[in-house]
């Protein structure tokens, strides 16, 4: 069914009546002219979408003529600018602005209204001489608020009711931010087996939530709880726990807090407070007191939180000695007797208990002389490594240089050949045998060594009708004129040897006596 041509104009869609007191949810499109069936489709598919209540801004998106910034960011007691402006109206007619609030946990309100002829009006008590406009025109009614509080966060809307357009909205979300307040302290405890929270850190009403972290000097560990306030913001609390023991006592813990609002990483570093019953010593006693020694002195050593409330000395023996003068923690000797020979009690007390240390002093009639204390074990081991090191060097240099010796002054590996034979071999058998005489030998001198050769040398071959020079035999050359030489002087000398010889054993000397070198000395 076609519609009236005044309806192609602009039609409204309008959403269900809202329960607060701002106008309704309106939604327009303008169109020239067209063609029935395209402005029935159009119609029908605004209907389908405000059936299914689909949030629809049309005339915002395809003009975007409000102007507003999408977030701004504000802290509590100071003020926030919320800018709106109306671009590119043309022939767009500016009836009436608003400001609707709507929180972000509640329902949407007006805040501020501005009308050309009716003015401007503050409908909503809670911003009440809180808001204003900066200008005084429906171009630009930008607001400001002041005296922010955490409950004013939420979105707010700019909203034009135009002609013939309809409503042309922009929407700006306002995060409120706050500042955490960050502590840090120490919880005091005594000394036991339990885990117990020694340090604990709080970053409190921040927005958003903060982070805690701890560096620690001790083992232990922490566990974060978080608590929400009525106004949105958070308080972060953090415990350090750990089984505290005396030697914990003044060791350090870190507090780190961030948060978004910080400029830079809050911390704070903690000393532990441990309490205990004291530990007591006693020191200055050098086990040389003797009769006469004066300004001896004890020194009651103790380990205590809190500090002890009392500190006393005693005697085992009774009252303390006349010669002795207490003073706090000290005890000094004037000048030493046989009265000292005693044993002497330091005694301390604080709230959690009392605790005390003896010493048993011995007086001596006379000095002790001190002696040098022996090496220790570690240098005593340390001079035995390094001698036997030492004496490892100089073994190993002196059979080095021996064995340089022996390869260089040892007996010669290559024998010279044998003298020149003067005359025929057969001399040697007309030579009458003589006895063996004791070889003289001369007296060595330091560092000379002894070599005697063997009585037995190879045999030559000046005899022999092989060629060769081989054990010391003549060369091949020589080899007809020595035979030559043998029967010349065998023919001459013949009468003569046995002349000479007779009736005297012949003389038996084998190849390998023929030719003997005398001892060698070196």
């Amino acid at each position: 069914m076609p519609l009236p041509e005044g309806d192609c104009q602009s039609r409204t869609f309008s959403s269900p009546p809202a329960t607060s007191s701002v106008a309704p949810h309106t939604f327009s499109f303008a169109s020239p002219r067209l063609f029935l069936p395209l402005h029935t489709l159009h119609a029908a598919f605004l209907l389908f979408l405000e059936f299914w209540h689909v949030p629809i801004m049309i005339t915002g998106i395809i003009a975007q003529k409000v102007q507003v910034e999408v977030e701004v960011e504000a802290y509590p007691t100071e003020s926030v600018t919320l800018r709106c402006q109306f671009v590119n109206g043309g022939s767009t007619k500016l009836t009436q602005v608003s400001w609707i609030w709507e929180p972000v946990d509640g329902q949407r309100d007006n805040i501020a209204v501005y009308h050309p002829v009716y003015g401007q009006s503050f409908p909503n008590p809670l911003f009440k001489d809180r808001v204003a406009f900066l200008f005084n025109n429906l171009e630009n009614p930008t607001i400001r608020i002041s005296k922010l509080r955490m409950s004013d966060a939420g979105r707010y809307t700019c909203e034009y009711a135009t002609y013939p357009t309809g409503n042309e909205q922009g929407t700006t979300n306002l995060v409120m931010l706050a500042k955490p307040k960050n502590s840090a302290d120490v919880v005091t405890v005594q000394a036991g087996t339990k885990s117990v929270v020694v340090a604990q850190c709080v970053a409190a009403d921040s927005k958003p939530a903060a982070t805690i972290n701890w560096i620690s000097s001790v083992r232990g560990n922490y566990s974060t709880s978080t608590t929400s306030g009525p106004d949105g913001t958070v308080t972060v609390r953090s415990e350090y726990r750990l089984v505290p023991t005396a030697e914990d006592n003044n060791k350090e813990v870190t507090c780190m807090v961030d948060q978004r609002t910080q400029e830079r990483q809050w911390t704070k570093s903690l000393r532990l407070s441990v309490e205990f019953p004291p530990s007591v010593s006693i020191a200055g006693y050098d086990q040389n007191w003797y009769v006469g020694r004066s300004n001896a002195e004890l020194v009651c050593v103790f380990n205590a939180n809190p500090p002890p409330t009392a500190i006393t000395w005693k005697s085992a023996s009774g009252p303390l000695p006349d010669s002795v003068v207490v003073e706090n923690d000290r005890l000094s000797i004037r000048k030493v007797d046989d009265a000292v020979n005693t044993t002497f009690i330091c005694e301390v007390k604080n709230k959690h208990g009392a605790n005390s240390h003896h010493i048993n002093v011995f007086v001596n009639e006379q000095q002790k002389t001190e002696h040098p204390k022996p090496p220790s074990t570690g240098a005593i081991i340390g001079g035995i490594l390094g001698t036997l090191a030492v004496i490892g060097l100089i073994v190993g240099a002196i059979l080095y240089v021996r064995c340089r010796q022996d390869d260089g002054e040892g007996p010669p590996k290559h024998k010279p050949p044998p003298p020149v034979k003067g005359s025929s071999s057969t001399e040697m058998l007309t030579k009458p045998s003589e006895p063996p005489t004791a070889s003289k030998r001369a007296l060595l001198s330091k560092g000379e060594v002894y070599y005697e050769t063997s009585g037995r040398e190879p045999v030559t071959n000046l005899d022999d009708g092989s060629s060769g020079a081989l054990n010391g035999g003549a060369p091949p050359g020589l080899d007809t004129s020595v035979k030559e030489f043998k029967e010349s002087a065998d023919s001459h000398h013949s009468n003569e040897f046995e002349s000479s010889n007779h009736g005297a054993p012949a003389a038996s000397i084998s190849r390998g006596d023929s030719f003997v070198s005398p001892a060698m000395y070196v």
